[in-house]
């Protein structure tokens, strides 16, 4: 005799605190992952700072550089981007998951930055932007001058104790 096991209606329903663990964890640890309100996808970002500049890169596979739209307007880096593939095939899809259409980011950027002297460049996909750091935030390394220990306890030209023990003996 053989035994058909036959899987229960009920195991495949998740409790309440399964669900709610989901909708916290697509909401709020890993929100990226989703589009955003509007339809739009966000861009990935990589954002490092140096000594004398900012560089943003920006991840826009499939768009050409003509439909990028980078703004600065009061400390506010806005990158809009727009992939119009009207590439439509005959048949029925079984996975569509290129993203098309509108994608924007929006980051504050740091104070002390030139925007009027960014410079930006695209290749492969990738979108690097630069912004210069202005003079008066940049960094400034101040050298220590070795001393020796006279000197260090001598200023130039020599102190008035030293001057007085010397014609006092």
């Amino acid at each position: 005799m053989t035994i058909i096991r036959r899987p229960s209606p009920f195991g495949e329903l998740m409790s309440l605190r399964q669900a709610m663990d989901r909708l916290f964890e697509d909401s709020f640890v890993r929100p990226s992952r989703s589009w955003t309100t509007l339809g739009e996808a966000p861009i990935p970002l990589d954002i490092r700072h140096g000594t004398d500049e900012l560089v943003v890169e920006a991840a826009l596979p499939g768009v050409k550089p003509e439909d990028v739209d980078i703004t600065v307007e009061q400390g506010t880096l806005t990158i809009r981007a727009e992939s119009s593939s009207e590439r439509r095939e005959e048949g029925e899809y079984l996975v569509q998951e290129i993203r098309r259409g509108m994608a924007s980011r929006t980051v504050s950027l740091p104070n002390g930055l030139e925007p009027d002297r960014a410079t930006a460049t695209f290749e492969n996909g990738i979108l690097t932007l630069r912004i210069p750091r202005a003079e008066e935030v940049k960094p400034r390394q101040i050298r220590i001058t070795p001393t020796t220990d006279a000197q260090a306890s001598t200023p130039a030209g020599g102190s008035s104790s030293e001057s007085a023990q010397g014609s006092g003996a």
